[in-house]
């Protein structure tokens, strides 16, 4: 989510004063700052997404996390595409992948006590925010794609989901985040690379679980997905979401006249595998 954020504000003509309208939204103890950096020799933008000072535990899954890759595009009436991908293992030859933040098998990284919200606390935080009515409308799909994920794996009823404090306000603030430069950007049409995964197991507040997370893994459903030698949790139930609603298909590049392209980094290394997701916007 917060990749997928970066690479789209880099599609904005004034990227600064998005962040600040971000800022401005209201979320609880939320701040957003874009930060330039660059990884395998490629420059582009990490959002940091600060709750109450603090960045989100690497270790932290919970039910509401965010990664995974987009490439929209434009068509319909404006007729410009907007091709996001995330990518990291075919940067060089075009391929559209994403890496993520989540190691292989990680600890909680953080300690202390956080409380829980319901879906009701979260339905409640989007009510409040100062953001276009169309844009809450999507943000709120999105959230209920991953709670409606998390009931279905867990066996119990979507208003008895509890998303853990630090981890739901960063992911109603990604959440938040790309569905307000959605309809900033204003595509017609959504397209997105098959999803990678990673491979390898990730520890939740549940245990040590399986690559893709089953929320995860609930939510890609009928989305054509595929793992690899990443070692890591490469899409998660949030970044999953917000390919779910926002993507019209899965597959190859589109046809298009390119008109700019972002990139959104990851706090992961790879190696010489560039962890970030790349959007692409152009005409149809």
């Amino acid at each position: 989510g917060d990749m997928l954020t970066a690479a789209l504000l880099e599609l904005l003509p004034e990227p600064e004063k998005f962040v600040e309208r971000l800022n401005a939204l209201g979320i609880p103890g939320v701040e957003y700052r874009a930060v330039p950096c660059v990884t395998c020799g490629i420059k582009g933008t990490r959002m940091e997404v600060l709750v109450n000072g603090e960045e989100e535990c690497a270790g932290e899954h919970e039910h509401a996390h965010d990664e995974t890759h987009i490439h929209e595009h434009r068509s319909a009436h404006s007729h410009e595409e907007l091709h996001e991908h995330c990518h990291e293992e075919h940067i060089h030859d075009g391929a559209h992948e994403h890496g993520h933040e989540h190691e292989h098998t990680h600890e909680h990284a953080c300690g202390g006590h956080h409380r829980h919200a319901g879906m009701a606390d979260i339905e409640a935080i989007f009510a409040r925010l100062d953001m276009p009515e169309a844009a809450k409308a999507d943000a709120l799909a999105v959230y209920k794609i991953i709670a409606e994920a998390e009931s279905a794996v867990h066996g119990v009823p979507v208003t008895e989901i509890h998303f853990h404090e630090v981890g739901a306000m960063d992911a109603v603030a990604d959440v938040a985040a790309v569905s307000l430069l959605m309809h900033e950007l204003a595509p017609a049409r959504v397209s997105a690379s098959p999803v990678h995964v990673g491979s390898g197991t990730v520890r939740c507040a549940h245990g040590v679980l399986p690559v893709p997370a089953p929320a995860t893994a609930r939510i890609l459903e009928g989305v054509p997905i595929y793992g690899g030698e990443v070692r890591g949790e490469l899409c998660t139930p949030t970044g999953a979401a917000l390919l779910k609603h926002f993507a019209a298909g899965f597959g190859p590049m589109p046809l298009m006249r390119l008109e700019k392209t972002g990139y959104g980094m990851g706090k992961k290394d790879f190696g010489d595998r560039a962890n970030c997701v790349r959007a692409m916007i152009g005409e149809a």
